[in-house]
């Protein structure tokens, strides 16, 4: 094997590597209301992420919208997704 696929072979492996250790929300859970002048009452979310971090996200709409942090920024249709950006 040349040196350049030994390299290449390594690189790929430590991407793969990289993206399996990346931070996953482990739990969720109610924190409370909030309420914002013209957006609305929003709830409170605290998530738990692999790395012992903690992390917000906002529920928005009837919790149709779930948002990282309490403004309505990055959002999506998903709370999951929502945990997901928020830990990483």
């Amino acid at each position: 094997m040349n040196k350049k696929a030994f390299y290449l072979l390594g690189c790929t492996a430590l991407c793969i590597s990289l993206s399996v250790w990346a931070a996953t929300p482990k739990d969720i859970n109610y924190a409370g209301k909030g309420s914002s002048f013209g957006s609305g009452k929003y709830y409170i979310y605290n998530v738990r992420c692999s790395d012992g971090s903690k992390k917000v996200i906002s529920a928005w709409d009837d919790r149709k919208t779930w948002c990282v942090g309490k403004s309505k920024k990055n959002c999506s249709n998903d709370q999951l997704k929502a945990a997901k950006e928020a830990c990483k």
